[in-house]
């Protein structure tokens, strides 16, 4: 046997090199397999935290339903000309994109409405929602979309889309608790 491992008269068919090559290749096939293996098992855990009614995360019936209800309350505030309850659906860190642009701030959020649907100190139409779809995104985040409709005072009614991304505020956070959007993106 040669010191390269050949034996006899046999081509040398290999090299050290070649050989160290292949046990990376073992090695790296093995840690690949390890690696998927692992991403796996990550996907099982986080879809089990976000199918509906999963344990510790986003429970889909009451959930949606308190999401849903937020809504309606913004819907009758804004209704009766009550803007504070109308933005009280925002943490006060929250973003608005609108035609104007994004808007910081729950602060400016209400003086984008004030500049815009409530210069009168009300708005003139009534505000009603359809379409919505709400989707979790993680044990305490959801995505909603859905459609907004003004409507009434004898003008032509007026429709855009939205997305508003929400968050679960637990009891004992900085009020309003339970479920508020951090961010709406209107058109």
């Amino acid at each position: 046997m040669d010191s390269d491992g050949s034996v006899g008269h046999e081509p040398q068919t290999r090299s050290r090199n070649m050989m160290r090559h292949r046990g990376h290749v073992r090695f790296w096939n093995q840690g690949w397999r390890l690696s998927v293996s692992l991403v796996a098992v990550a996907l099982v855990a986080c879809s089990s935290q976000m199918r509906p009614g999963g344990s510790g995360g986003f429970q889909y019936a009451s959930d949606a339903a308190a999401i849903k209800a937020t809504l309606d309350t913004t819907a009758a505030g804004w209704n009766r000309g009550e803007l504070p309850v109308y933005l009280s659906a925002y943490v006060d860190s929250s973003t608005a994109m609108g035609s104007t642009g994004l808007v910081r701030g729950v602060r400016g959020i209400e003086g984008q409405m004030r500049a815009g649907y409530w210069k009168t100190g009300r708005p003139l139409q009534m505000l009603s929602y359809d379409h919505l779809e709400i989707r979790p995104i993680g044990p305490n985040q959801a995505i909603v979309t859905g459609q907004y409709i003004l409507t009434g005072a004898g003008v032509p009614s007026r429709t855009g889309w939205f997305t508003t991304i929400w968050v679960r505020v637990p009891p004992g956070g900085h009020p309003p608790t339970g479920w508020r959007m951090v961010h709406d993106h209107s058109s």
